[in-house]
């Protein structure tokens, strides 16, 4: 994930302490059921789509620009999937962050699924009973995204 410009300049005076940041991440169905994934470029894996919204941008617009921007595909939001805190993360480069997810059930409604950016390695539609290797992060995600159920949170209070 490239680092937006506005965490640049935060970095610049709060060092490698942790920052505490809002983060999105969309799961988009096609008309067959299929959800859209891509081969992160950082890590070399499966991963569904996300990213961090710029200053005062609402998090279902992010959802739908982070969409277009890596992968080409044009999407609506449909409803909130869950609100969860994560753990802190600690980057190869000693920066600390800990992310409040708002994942969102995404409708596509056009454009074609490609690498649309340096982010990804590959981009594509997947059956979701035959995913490519993926983290649980990703697989819980589109386990309550298929659900007929209300927005999931985490109520234990660990992140």
């Amino acid at each position: 994930m490239a680092t937006p410009d506005f965490i640049s300049t935060l970095r610049a005076s709060a060092g490698h302490q942790l920052l505490w940041l809002p983060g999105v991440t969309a799961l988009v169905f096609d008309d067959e059921g299929r959800v859209l994934l891509n081969r992160r470029s950082d890590t070399r894996k499966w991963s569904v789509i996300g990213g961090i919204p710029d200053p005062g941008e609402q998090p279902a617009a992010c959802a739908v620009r982070e969409v277009e921007e890596e992968t080409a595909v044009h999407c609506v939001v449909e409803r909130v999937v869950l609100v969860q805190a994560l753990s802190p993360v600690t980057y190869d480069n000693g920066d600390i962050c800990q992310y409040m997810d708002i994942t969102f059930r995404c409708r596509a409604v056009g454009g074609e699924a490609r690498v649309n950016d340096d982010e990804s390695l590959d981009v594509g539609w997947f059956a979701v009973d035959a995913l490519p290797d993926l983290n649980e992060f990703g697989r819980f995600r589109i386990k309550q995204a298929m659900a007929d159920a209300p927005t999931w949170f985490d109520s234990t209070g660990s992140g």
